[in-house]
């Protein structure tokens, strides 16, 4: 039986509009900064019968153009200016009835900082650490009981509150650094007042302010300080799709289309190929756009001009706000493509470097690249994103190494994904992974086969594009038997008091995980300080016998990495390498440390990778 969607609009609003002063609960953004680009603002003003009152405001070089009522009385939506001329302080802005001051608000107008415009983002010179700060480290048990939250922590419930905050990942900075990473991607920090299933954060209740069980957004700053005055940087994960049935707003919602209503609740079909399918039904298209991702996600109409202006206000506030170096934005297809369109074109214009990654969950090179900024689309769209994750490239590498080796099997999936990379306008700039928060652990899709999963690191740390790599993948982390997505999002060892052990440590690692870590370790701080691999040119052979080997290279430096695929060590003869190799006497390998003073022959170990640095 399918479940009736309760949340009607007619009964959200008041039934009556009662004659009372009016009182200013909400307003959003709530406060702003001077000095951008663009000099417009629009304010989400919220309270009881708030669009009886006239409304004016006192400030220079703030201007009050136009107010906006809504279906719903208890919302006004203000069109401010900001003049070039206009200084940082308080701006009054004022309500009336009847000539009688019934509500007030004090506006700070900030100054930015120094450079805001011009900050630098993650790119192809990075390596991504993705964490979910639930699951990582609990560094405040003041905050794991908050008042107001309608779940409470229980760390015996695989898919409830475990603890982890903002202060857990403060307290690992060191971690981080040791092991090379250069950006976190932190799983969305908001809060999430949700019954239950509010771990992962996916169901935002409010879009200003962080979560009290994760901390405070002061002490959000403090982490993206913190984190900058070690050189890494910070990504803020967003989602524009969906809220939580328990935002504020869904009690009262300012007008019937905030929302994509249904007369019963109706889920999306999850088909994201009907936006590039030339052939695709209006009806399947509604369906994916309009339907709901869950009962507790209600789906947000990003055509509505209103809820358009404040999502995109909401990242630019947190962009300078936080000083974000990034964005990944969730579930990138499944909103109204134009006005996602419009919002990388806004930020792009407050920010030029700025770099924002989608999760465009397709299946194929040509339906991820049309999501792209620069593709040549049938349809003229331009979505002006400029970073997408590889999908088809991280489907490729779960197969790779488990198939027999045949003429469309085994390793030659990998070389068949990047050769179609001619669909992209720009394959550097694809996020490359093994595994993430959303599927399977890359080791237990390997059957524990640790030497896979250093063929995978080894992988998208040497091939093109930027590299993200799941937190615990460094120390063998598993889902184990256990089945859902709770089980690959598992508490990290040590991360919490009392924890039997602490894998932050070295001695609180076993063998085979230190082993792992150092593998990786190294991996990454080679790749830090070697351009050839964030920048050079990629270059590959056909795969023959199991063997895939491809070159990175500029005018100064050339790679060659070679990977078996066989469980037997190889011995293989070069000359078919020659284009490359005819200008090289000798190589460093950079795992094992080895100098080879003779490239005419390799000996590469079964399962496993060589990476090279020609001499």
């Amino acid at each position: 039986m399918t479940p009736r969607y309760t949340l009607f609009f007619l009964l959200l609003l008041p039934l009556s509009i009662f004659s009372q002063n009016t009182v200013v609960e909400k307003v959003e953004p709530p406060f702003w900064w001077t000095g951008f680009k663009n000099t417009d603002l629009q304010l989400l003003v919220y309270g009881r019968n708030i669009a009886s009152s006239s409304v004016t405001v006192d400030y220079p070089g703030f201007v009050l153009k136009k107010v906006h009522k809504v279906e719903n009385p208890n919302y006004l939506f203000l069109d401010l200016t900001i003049s070039s001329g206009a200084r940082p302080g308080i701006a009054t802005i004022q309500f009336k009835a009847k000539d009688k001051v019934v509500g007030k608000y004090l506006y700070e107008l900030k100054a930015r900082k120094k450079g805001s415009a011009q900050r630098k983002s993650f790119t192809s010179h990075d390596v991504i650490y993705l964490l979910m700060p639930d699951r990582f480290a609990n560094g405040e048990t003041s905050n794991d009981f908050s008042a107001g939250m309608a779940e409470q922590l229980n760390r015996s419930n695989l898919d409830g509150r475990h603890g982890g905050d903002i202060k857990g990942i403060m307290d690992h900075l060191d971690y981080f650094q040791d092991l090379g990473v250069t950006a976190l991607w932190i799983n969305p920090l908001l809060e999430n007042n949700q019954e239950k299933y509010s771990y992962h954060g996916y169901s935002t209740t409010d879009y200003y302010l962080v979560d009290p069980r994760f901390g405070t957004n002061e002490d959000y700053l403090k982490l993206s300080d913190a984190l900058h005055l070690r050189g890494i940087k910070l990504i803020k994960d967003m989602i524009f799709n969906h809220c939580g049935s328990g935002h504020w707003w869904m009690k009262d919602l300012p007008s019937a289309e905030w929302i994509n209503q249904w007369p019963e609740f109706t889920r999306t079909n999850y088909r994201a190929s009907t936006f590039t399918d030339p052939y695709a039904s209006q009806a399947d298209s509604n369906f994916f756009v309009r339907g709901w991702f869950d009962l507790t996600m209600p789906d947000l109409n990003q055509a509505n001009p209103y809820l358009k202006n404040y999502l995109i206000q909401n990242s630019i506030w947190w962009i300078e706000y936080a000083g974000l170096d990034g964005i990944r934005q969730d579930t990138y297809p499944y909103p109204f493509k134009e006005m996602m369109a419009e919002w990388c074109k806004r930020l792009n214009d407050e920010y030029p470097e700025f770099n924002i990654v989608g999760e465009c969950w397709l299946n194929y090179p040509a339906s991820v690249a049309y999501w792209q900024k620069g593709s040549v689309n049938k349809d003229g769209y331009e979505s002006s994103l400029p970073t997408v994750f590889d999908f088809p490239l991280y489907d490729a590498l779960n197969k790779a190494f488990q198939e027999p080796e045949s003429w469309n099997t085994g390793i030659v999936r990998l070389y068949e994904i990047l050769a179609q990379d001619f669909s992209y306008p720009n394959p550097d700039n694809l996020v490359v992974f093994a595994d993430n928060h959303d599927v399977g652990r890359f080791l237990d899709m390997q059957n524990s086969d640790i030497r896979k999963q250093k063929m995978a690191m080894a992988f998208i740390l040497t091939t093109r594009g930027i590299p993200q790599i799941y937190y615990g993948t460094e120390i063998l982390m598993s889902a184990g038997t256990d089945k859902g997505d709770a089980s690959r999002r598992k508490d990290f060892p040590g991360g919490w008091a009392g924890d039997p052990q602490n894998a932050f440590t070295e001695v609180g690692r076993t063998k085979a995980q230190s082993d792992m870590y150092n593998y990786l370790k190294k991996l990454i701080h080679w790749r830090n300080s070697n351009e050839v691999v964030h920048t050079g040119k990629f270059r590959h052979f056909i795969p023959a016998d199991g063997i895939y080997v491809y070159f990175r290279y500029n005018t100064k430096s050339t790679v060659m990495v070679v990977i078996n695929n066989n469980e037997a060590e190889k011995n293989i003869e070069t000359g078919r390498y020659n284009e490359f190799l005819k200008n090289f006497k000798s190589g460093n390998e950079i795992i094992s440390g080895k100098k080879l003073d003779d490239l005419s022959k390799l000996t590469v170990p079964g399962k496993s990778v060589v990476i090279i640095e020609l001499k």
